[in-house]
């Protein structure tokens, strides 16, 4: 009998390393929900919904709004930055610390929340702070198995989600339709995920004022502490 040529054990590796990947990326994406909704409430500014920030410059533009679009600008800017850095880290060859925009990323919030403790940084330069650490974050992950992400991108999630859902509806090949199927629900869960982060801020931020980030920021560190490197994309 012959013995097959296909590597079980690699497979059964990587299926288990797409799992644990696709468990990452939604705990990034209630991280970001839940900063993306601090920014709303405390700034009036999205700080990872681009999009958003986009309409209300143009809106503010045409209304002469000089503080809406200095904000959106702000937060417009950093995150190009953010994104900029973070993919500037995955392509450095010396950089031999694949977990160094976790830490960051997690650094940057704690630093910013003890500062806040004791001095008062004014809206622009919070909005610039933590838009340029979610840029960083939108970099961790880029993508599970075959299919691209966003962390912190929640149009493109449900744009991708929709498309998928279709193939899987209508197409008669068998391994497309289990592909189409697999994206699916992990691009719901994504989206689940980014929006239990946004509802669980709305109900912390009473509770932890200016503490409020000092949670994503304890829960980044302890995930870089137990994350294998090959969760993390080497090159976005």
């Amino acid at each position: 009998m012959e013995q097959s040529i296909i590597p079980t054990s690699g497979l059964y590796a990587s299926f288990d390393t797409a799992r644990m990947q696709e468990r990452f990326a939604i705990f990034l994406a209630l991280i970001a929900g839940y900063i993306d909704a601090t920014g709303l409430i405390k700034w009036k500014t999205y700080v990872s919904f681009m999009s958003g920030n986009t309409t209300q410059l143009g809106a503010a533009l045409a209304k002469g709004n000089s503080g809406i679009v200095f904000t959106s600008l702000t937060a417009i800017a950093s995150f190009l930055l953010g994104v900029y850095a973070g993919t500037c880290l995955a392509f450095w060859k010396r950089n031999r610390m694949k977990r160094l925009p976790v830490f960051i990323v997690s650094g940057v919030l704690a630093s910013y929340t003890i500062i806040t403790f004791y001095h008062t940084i004014n809206v622009g330069q919070s909005i610039g702070i933590i838009t340029f650490s979610m840029g960083i974050m939108n970099t961790i992950v880029t993508s599970v198995g075959n299919q691209k992400i966003n962390t912190d991108f929640v149009t493109g999630t449900l744009n991708s989600l929709a498309r998928n859902t279709a193939i899987w509806s209508m197409t008669n090949n068998e391994m497309e339709r289990k592909q189409s199927k697999s994206s699916s629900i992990l691009l719901l869960l994504l989206w689940a995920g980014f929006l239990s982060g946004a509802a669980g801020a709305t109900f912390l931020l009473p509770v932890l004022a200016n503490w409020t980030l000092i949670l994503p920021a304890s829960l980044l560190l302890i995930s870089s502490v137990f994350i294998p490197i090959q969760l993390l994309n080497a090159k976005p």
